[in-house]
């Protein structure tokens, strides 16, 4: 009796110590997202400066439509998902040398399609351009093109790298993820200041692609296993990982195509329209990032391994508490965006050729893309209980009926709106997918829990409406100096410290305890081997 109590002793210390490098992995991350956003604002600040919202910065935000498209039909952006359920299953059942064969295979080949696709689409790119975006003006077409092609190649590093940071993860090693959006960041804003221009930012992105995704990843991986890469594209663990990918290369969502709709159709109307909602996004997919993506990322292998154990419970009570503690920060977020959307972008863009015109036009886009935040992280979270059971297809059918769904609605809402409307449609549609993504799990899979997950929803919306109405009326009512700088540090004050005695008060631990760990507290997941 007192062996089996020790016993149980030692599980329960073991359960929590590995809980910690959880919720120090989520931490991690979301401490890498942060800083990346921040050095981001900086390379954007450094783009609006030098360039301004007009054509050249039209054209640079355009240049990158074709190569999203080539890293999405190769599901670079969505490696982690597809490979690491895989790659784990593979070493749980047949071995750490059939992870490794599986490892070669696969990189050996995606990289193989990688070079030939983004070749291809290089000696394209004139007639790619010209297809997409007739209604550019001739020299605004030409600048896209050049950018295109130095952009490009970058999608090579995207999707080899993520392969390996991918198996990183895998094994517990998160520090090339953290550090590849820093150092891509930073050589994109080195490129920029550097040359001047805006060709010189886009072979910032092209250099900091190469040595942030590609070669940091490629240096951390020969500390873990010997690396060889081997082309075959009709051996088993290569179709094997098609099967999984395939419904993410072939099915679109809004996650994606939302950025593509917004170019398609802003290119139609007046110049500086892409741009503006190029500069707009950049400041709304920040608490995305900082909370969706980084929770999403970290959980992802914890609740594959829950499937592969069967621990149904555990990876549906790790995904409930993860939804709501991450949609309430989200809300606070949105809340905040949308109070302040003016002055963030007064303080964060409105320098050098960027002006107060400009800053209107992104504040105004700001403040309607802000509702969407919530929707974006849910999502991101939310259809991890798919991608965990290695359910592809099912996510896929939702999000590209959906994504196709929503098309006229950023038609007929950016016809009659301009730019304003379509960022009305990506609210919308963003938020419709992601309850519908919760839903179908739940009915699926028994789980989250719908009910607390409303729950959570109406705490945390109401503790930032009334936090929102309250900073609101505050600055309104007070003669704050300091313009848009003073508006921020005392409209901000009191906006977080509203929440945060009202969340007290409700008991909202997201608004209350506004800390990444937390969402990973008392799981009893281990790192893998």
């Amino acid at each position: 009796m007192a062996n089996d109590q020790n016993q149980n002793g030692d599980s329960r210390g073991l359960g929590e110590a590995k809980a910690s490098k959880l919720g120090a992995a989520a931490l991690l991350l979301g401490a890498s997202v942060l800083l990346s956003r921040v050095i981001g604002f900086f390379r954007d600040i450094a783009l609006a400066y030098q360039v301004g919202a007009g054509a050249e910065t039209d054209a640079f935000y355009t240049a990158f439509f074709v190569p999203d498209i080539l890293n999405y039909l190769l599901a670079g952006g969505a490696l982690a998902i597809a490979f690491i359920p895989l790659y784990n299953r593979v070493r749980r059942q047949d071995g750490e040398a059939a992870g490794d064969e599986m490892l070669s295979t696969v990189l050996g080949t995606l990289g193989a399609l990688v070079v030939v696709a983004t070749l291809a689409l290089w000696l394209a790119a004139p007639q790619l351009i010209a297809q997409l975006f007739p209604d550019f003006a001739p020299d605004v077409q030409a600048l896209t093109v050049r950018l295109t092609r130095i952009v490009l190649p970058a999608q090579i590093f995207f999707v080899t790298g993520g392969l390996l940071r991918a198996v990183l993860m895998a094994h517990g090693r998160f520090g090339a993820q953290a550090a590849a959006p820093l150092v891509y960041n930073g050589a994109t804003i080195a490129g920029g200041l550097i040359t001047g221009t805006v060709e010189g930012f886009a072979w910032g992105v092209l250099a900091g692609a190469f040595i942030g995704n590609w070669l940091l990843p490629m240096v951390e991986i020969t500390r873990v296993k010997s690396l060889r890469v081997r082309i075959a594209p009709f051996d088993d663990h290569f179709r094997a990982y098609l099967v999984l990918a395939l419904p993410l290369m072939l099915g679109v969502s809004l996650t994606t195509v939302d950025e593509w709709y917004e170019k398609f159709f802003g290119a139609k109307l007046a110049m500086g329209t892409v741009a503006q909602l190029g500069f707009a996004r950049k400041l709304m997919m920040a608490p995305v990032a900082i909370v969706g993506q980084a929770v999403a990322a970290a959980a992802l292998p914890v609740l594959s391994r829950y499937y592969a154990e069967n621990r149904e419970d555990q990876l549906n009570d790790l995904l409930n508490r993860a939804l709501v503690n991450s949609a309430g920060l989200a809300m606070l977020a949105a809340g905040g965006f949308y109070v302040f959307a003016m002055p963030i972008v007064e303080v964060v863009y409105q320098h050098g050729r960027f002006d107060a015109d400009a800053a209107f036009g992104v504040g105004l886009l700001l403040g309607i893309l802000s509702l969407a935040v919530p929707g974006w992280v849910i999502q991101q979270i939310g259809v991890r209980a798919f991608y965990a059971r290695e359910e592809m297809w099912r996510p896929m059918l939702l999000g590209t009926g959906l994504a196709l769904a929503a098309f006229p609605a950023y038609y007929v809402l950016g016809y009659h709106l301009g730019a304003e409307g379509l960022a009305w449609a990506g609210v919308g549609a963003i938020s419709v997918n992601a309850l519908a993504t919760v839903v179908w799990a739940q009915s699926r899979f028994g789980g989250p829990s719908l009910s607390q997950f409303a729950k959570g929803l109406l705490r945390s919306g109401s503790v930032t409406l009334v936090a929102a109405v309250a900073a609101g009326v505050a600055v309104q009512a007070i003669e704050i100096p300091g313009g848009a700088w003073g508006l921020l540090a005392v409209g901000g004050g009191i906006y977080v410290v509203v929440a945060l005695v009202l969340g007290r008060l409700v008991g909202e631990a997201a608004v209350c305890n506004v800390i990444l760990s937390r969402v990973m507290k008392r799981t009893e997941s281990e790192p893998a081997p």
